[in-house]
C-alpha cells in the first residue's frame, strides 16, 4: 500500500504492485496483517470515476475476483465463502482479506484508489497472535495442500478483478450485488454486528444498493454501513 502510494501520482493507468515479502502489513483500522513468506499481498491503484461511495464498492469487485482465482487454483469443489465486508473464507476460516486506501482530489473526487489483497497461501497466522473473537486464518496450502507462487496467483487473480471490474463499470453494482449474495457466508443466518459504539445481533437478510449489511433485529430491519461481524 505504501509503495501504490508512492507509485500512484505519476501512473496513468491501472498498475498491480506485488510484495513478496511485507513487513509491516496492516488490515482495517490499523490492525496488523502477518505476512510470512510465500503468501500474498499485492495492490491494484485504480482512478475511480466515481465519488467515495462508488469507490467503496471496489471491495466487493475485489472479494468477488478473489474467490474465483481461489476456487480457479484449489478447484470448484472447495468450500469458499464471502463474509461481509471485506474477507474470503475457505472451510469457514480466513484466507483472504482486503483493505481499500483512497487520496483525494478536492470536491469529492478522488485522485487514486489502492486496493490491497493479502491471501494466506501457504501460511496461516498462528492463533495465540490473534486479537480476541478474530475468525481464525487458515492457509490455502495448509486446508487443500495445493501451492501456488504469489506471481502465479496474481496471474489468476488479476484477470478475475478486470472481469467483474468491466461488470460494475458498465452495469452498475447491481451484478455485482446479485454475484456477491451467491457467494455470501451466513446469509439467513443469524449474525452479531459490533461498531465502536453498539453491537448488532439479528439475521443477515442482504446486502443493500450501497453494500451496507442488512440485519432483522428484534428491533427492526437495520442497515448497517460499517461493523466487524461475527459468526
Amino acid at each position: 500500500m505504501a509503495e501504490a502510494a508512492r507509485r500512484a501520482p505519476a501512473l496513468a493507468g491501472p498498475e498491480w504492485v506485488l510484495a513478496l515479502r511485507q513487513t509491516a502489513g496492516r488490515g482495517r483500522r490499523g490492525r496488523e496483517w502477518r505476512d510470512p513468506p510465500g503468501n500474498f499481498a499485492a495492490t491494484l491503484i485504480l482512478r475511480p470515476a466515481g465519488g467515495p461511495a462508488a469507490a467503496a464498492l471496489y471491495s466487493f469487485v475485489a472479494a468477488l475476483a478473489l474467490h474465483d482465482a481461489l476456487a480457479a487454483v484449489a478447484g470448484p469443489a472447495v468450500p469458499l465463502a464471502i463474509k461481509w465486508p471485506n474477507d474470503v473464507l475457505l472451510n469457514g476460516g480466513k484466507v483472504a482479506g482486503i483493505l481499500l486506501e483512497s487520496t483525494g482530489a478536492g470536491t469529492g473526487a478522488l485522485s487514486h484508489l489502492a486496493v490491497g489483497i493479502g491471501v494466506n497461501l501457504r501460511h496461516a497466522p498462528a492463533p495465540e497472535v490473534l486479537e480476541p473473537g478474530a475468525m481464525l486464518p487458515v492457509s490455502l496450502c495448509g486446508e487443500t495442500g495445493v501451492e501456488v507462487t504469489p506471481e502465479d496467483f496474481l496471474a489468476y487473480l488479476g484477470p478475475a478483478f478486470a472481469r467483474f471490474q468491466a461488470q460494475y463499470e458498465t452495469f452498475g453494482f447491481a451484478p455485482i450485488r446479485t454475484a456477491w449474495l451467491a457467494r455470501a457466508a451466513r446469509l439467513g443466518q443469524t449474525v452479531t454486528a459490533r461498531t465502536r459504539a453498539e453491537v448488532s445481533v439479528g439475521t443477515f437478510e442482504t446486502i443493500d444498493e450501497t453494500g451496507a449489511l442488512v440485519l432483522k433485529t428484534a428491533q427492526g430491519r437495520r442497515a448497517i454501513a460499517a461493523a466487524d461481524v461475527f459468526f
